[in-house]
């Protein structure tokens, strides 16, 4: 039942939150932290589990297999699983804090962990129908995260991120429908199969493709991210730190997942394409966050650039980019996460998200300095950091196989993001205040702290000792090179 543990558990705790509707905040706060917590302990045993008999599976329906509904966990999606819930114990901590907080209202913690239990069974399904039954409920979840403050502007973002999802919804339904009429299943170990199949050879790529698109406008890849920055940067802190760090590496998950296992027989020029526009990507994130002043558009034009570093793992279609892409996953999803609580931080302490107004952080919050410096430096992947492991593995890759341009364009990228953390640490942190003010102080910060200091502990862990993760990586990479979805 641990396989199941992910859709479960932050389900039951969003419906006894709903029940407790009229009970007071704090009440319904400590029930939600609970269930993170609840949720971190069973992804933990399933981490273990799995670590131990190399699969669980668990067949829905009473049908057997390939036509139950199969939820499975391997190494990739056991990892992805915890990384998950241990962002929703940062996110609900930094919940009870006063560093721009989302309003407390009776919705608020059910919708949050709605979007764990989608997330979650996203990484556990073993099924293509299942697996757009939960971007779905994502899309539902996010939509009402977005418009929960209930402000024109947050209206607005919640119309501009409907707008191109919806279009990605259809496309997706249409290749699911596409893909079970050409083969007769729906589960990833059938579907496997059925792409060795000769009479397939014509019509499988192109099926596959349109697939891919719908999963890389989920994923908010070149030309299709324009969603992204327009709708997050309307968000509170701790809900643009969960929605931020987690959904659009759902959708890279799904495409490692597809690419690298189940339709690894997929044409060479599918990955050819793929590199380019992970390339495309990292470049016009890298150069978005440059432009803009904005801390929370800036931070969120580099999900973007991100998003391009892993489509290139993928890209590499072998399982040490397979390895390099969930290695640098795990560390985007904690890294990326940290600078927008960090940011929700800024906001609380000097009133703006426009670098031009703030100051003087530095020498009133040196603490917050430090948080900042880590996690930037882990963005950029400056040694002995999580991100310089994750870029290392990456472009090590890229070179191996003589893909010069992917690799020297990696790299290139990492100036950009070198220059605009830079500025935020110059105009944050370093300069003086402009209008010569000082930062007072504000009281209730410690659970944002202790939620942040969660992050970068992680941060520096899988930088300082990366051998374990790195070898945790290849094992789940070699395991989804041998198809780990086939009984």
């Amino acid at each position: 039942m641990l396989v199941l543990s992910p859709l479960l558990v932050p389900l039951a705790t969003a419906l006894l939150i709903a029940l407790l509707h009229r009970q007071p905040v704090r009440v319904r706060r400590t029930v939600s932290l609970a269930g993170a917590l609840l949720l971190a302990f069973c992804a933990g045993a399933l981490l273990i589990a799995v670590e131990q008999t190399g699969r669980l599976s668990l067949a829905v329906g009473g049908w057997p297999l390939p036509y139950a509904i199969e939820l499975a966990a391997d190494r990739l999606s056991a990892a992805l699983v915890f990384i998950t819930a241990v962002l929703g114990v940062a996110v609900l901590l930094y919940q009870t804090s006063r560093a721009d907080s989302a309003p407390e209202t009776p919705t608020l913690h059910p919708l949050l962990h709605g979007l764990l239990a989608a997330v979650g069974a996203a990484f556990v399904t073993a099924d293509l129908f299942n697996l757009y039954v939960w971007f779905e409920l994502m899309l539902i979840a996010v939509l009402g995260l977005l418009v929960h403050g209930g402000e024109p502007r947050q209206l607005q973002a919640a119309f501009a991120y409907l707008a191109l999802n919806l279009v990605g919804t259809l496309l997706l339904l249409i290749a699911v429908a596409l893909l079970y009429g050409a083969t007769g299943h729906l589960n990833f170990s059938a579907l496997h199969q059925a792409a060795q199949r000769p009479e397939l050879a014509a019509v499988l790529p192109v099926y596959v493709a349109l697939l891919g698109l719908a999963l890389l406008l989920k994923a908010g890849a070149f030309p299709l991210f324009f969603w992204l920055p327009a709708s997050y940067h309307t968000l509170p802190a701790p809900v643009l730190a969960l929605i931020g760090g987690l959904l659009t590496k759902v959708g890279v998950y799904a495409l490692l997942r597809l690419l690298g296992e189940v339709f690894s027989a997929a044409p060479a020029v599918l990955y050819e394409a793929l590199g380019g526009i992970a390339l495309l990507t990292m470049v016009a994130g890298g150069l978005g966050a440059v432009y803009h002043w904005d801390l929370r558009r800036i931070l969120a034009f580099h999900i973007v650039s991100q998003i391009g570093y892993l489509l290139l793992g993928i890209a590499l279609a072998s399982p040490a980019g397979a390895a390099a892409t969930l290695f640098f996953t795990l560390h985007n999803i904690a890294a990326k996460a940290s600078l927008f609580l960090i940011a929700g931080l800024i906001w609380a302490l000097a009133g703006h998200h426009d670098l031009r107004r703030i100051g003087g952080l530095y020498a009133a919050r040196p603490g917050l300095a430090l948080l900042f410096l880590i996690a930037a430096l882990a963005l950029v992947g400056v040694p002995p950091l999580s991100g310089f492991w994750g870029k290392y593995l990456l472009v090590r890759e890229s070179f191996a196989q003589e893909r010069w341009l992917w690799g020297g364009a990696a790299l290139a990228v990492g100036l950009l993001t070198l220059y605009s953390m830079l500025k935020i640490g110059l105009e944050a942190f370093w300069k003086p205040h402009p209008t010569g003010d000082g930062i007072a102080p504000v009281a209730g910060l410690g659970p944002a702290y202790g939620a942040v200091i969660l992050l970068t502990a992680l941060i520096l862990v899988m930088g300082l000792w990366p051998e374990p993760f790195i070898h945790y990586a290849e094992a789940a990479a070699a395991s989804l090179a041998r198809g780990g979805s086939t009984p």
